[in-house]
């Protein structure tokens, strides 16, 4: 179950991580998006909430921290608006 988990969470983490201009903030809102994914497809599935939670927050943590700007830019993360 983690294994597909994991497959479809990583996909959605690495389009959703993708907001802000520093690595930090790419990471947090990576990692919050991710989580919230993870948590849905793990509610979807039959699987463990807080294990797809903690699965796709790490997932989209390490995406937002590894895209640059330029890869993927979604505008500016909520808590600097």
């Amino acid at each position: 179950m983690r294994t597909s988990t994991l497959l479809l969470v990583a996909p959605l983490a690495l389009a959703l991580g993708g907001c802000g201009s520093s690595t930090t903030d790419r990471a947090l809102s990576g990692a919050a998006l991710g989580g919230a994914a993870g948590a849905g497809v793990a509610a979807a599935t039959g699987g463990s909430v807080l294990g797809g939670a903690v699965v796709g927050g790490a997932v989209g943590a390490a995406a937002g921290a590894l895209t640059s700007e330029k890869d993927v830019n979604l505008g500016r993360p909520v808590w600097r608006r």
